[in-house]
């Protein structure tokens, strides 16, 4: 063999190999990336499933306490602004606003024994805990999945080809600033 034919036989080898790592970096880019899109979507549909069942709960509510208006409005409220929010952060802080309101409901509720009895509204309430429990874990999910791509997407030498084709970092789901601290309701 040629020396020349040797050299071009390299050449399209070390091609053919960057080739491979190339698109093997960037499917894997994609894959988890759309791993953090899915479980977005799951935190989604709980928020839905949430906002739906609030209507039925504030109904209830209100047949009970009519003299408790603004805690109903800040929940019809809080409900209206997660359903119009978009955006990660802007999801974030609507739910937060909606977790508030709803505590404030809950307190509320305490003052009527009778609401806490009817059959509707417990039901009502354990459907809403449960859902929070699906909140929560689609919220840790979500935060995991994004935790791997970000890291995915840092590192050498993935780092090159997110960039070559912008791909950058996403967002963490995260709780509002005090969110920690339990809400001090008064009436």
């Amino acid at each position: 063999m040629k020396k020349s034919s040797i050299i071009i036989i390299v050449v399209i080898a070390i091609i053919a190999i960057l080739a491979v790592v190339l698109i093997a970096n960037y499917n894997s880019i994609i894959s988890v990336s759309e791993e953090v899109d899915n479980k977005f979507s799951t935190i989604d549909t709980q928020l839905q499933r949430r906002a739906d069942l609030i209507p039925n709960l504030v109904n209830t509510v209100k047949g009970y306490t009519q003299q408790e208006q603004s805690v109903i409005q800040s929940v019809t409220d809080a409900r209206a602004k997660l359903a119009g929010a978009s955006g990660v952060a802007e999801k974030a802080e609507a739910n937060e606003e909606l977790t508030s309101a709803l505590n404030n409901l809950l307190v509320v509720v305490e003052n009527y024994p009778d609401l806490k009895s009817s059959q509707n509204f417990i039901q009502l309430q354990d459907e809403l805990a449960g859902t929070e429990n699906r909140i929560a874990t689609a919220r840790k999910d979500y935060n995991d999945a994004v935790k791997e791509y970000n890291l995915k997407i840092k590192r050498f030498p993935t780092v090159i080809i997110a960039g070559m084709f912008g791909y950058g970092e996403k967002e963490y789901f995260e709780a509002e600033e005090g969110s920690e601290e339990v809400p001090n309701v008064q009436f």
